[in-house]
């Protein structure tokens, strides 16, 4: 999940704040380690209540409303958490931290997880690779844009149309990690 199965660069997800916070690599740096922090532990607590719980119980089928809780409750910690002992960096992420909750890249490592019968490690090991590569295309876009923010781009391409264009190129190039792995 963090070249071939990108949850950004080959999926799709999650391009919200991506686009929102990778105007900066401080900014990005610290919604990277969020994004991991919440995908592991999403990943973690959810597949032993789906496993343990819901699964025996005869309420696995509403797996998506108590995942969305689940992921909902993280980050409202974290925000509590980073508001306290990290304020500026708080401040720094701004409506993009309530927005992981939103944010389907975590929601989609939790259901892939359930739908691929992972075991307990490879739920883990598919919530640190995917919250590992959406902090690496976090990190590599956000490096592009503060380059690009001193470079001459034409006044129409400047924002988030060089963004746009940066990221279907960075996809690209992500999709050829696909052609390594068969």
């Amino acid at each position: 999940m963090i070249f071939v199965n990108n949850f950004i660069l080959s999926q799709f997800l999650g391009l919200c704040s991506f686009f929102g916070v990778s105007t900066k690599t401080e900014n990005a740096l610290a919604m990277g380690g969020a994004v991991i922090f919440v995908m592991l532990l999403s990943s973690i607590i959810c597949y032993f209540i789906y496993t343990y719980f819901m699964v025996p119980m005869g309420i696995a089928f509403a797996h998506i409303i108590a995942f969305i809780l689940i992921i909902a409750f993280l980050v409202q910690f974290l925000e509590f958490f980073l508001k306290k002992y990290f304020p500026a960096l708080y401040n720094a992420l701004g409506i993009y931290l309530p927005l992981i909750v939103a944010n389907c890249s975590v929601l989609g490592v939790v259901i892939l997880g359930i739908q691929k019968n992972y075991t307990f490690a490879g739920t883990v090991v598919a919530g640190l690779t995917g919250g590992l590569g959406y902090a690496m295309a976090l990190l590599i876009m956000s490096g592009i844009r503060e380059k690009l923010e001193i470079m001459k781009v034409p006044r129409s391409f400047r924002g988030l149309p060089i963004a746009f264009i940066v990221a279907a190129l960075m996809s690209f190039a992500f999709l050829g990690f696909v052609g390594m792995i068969k």
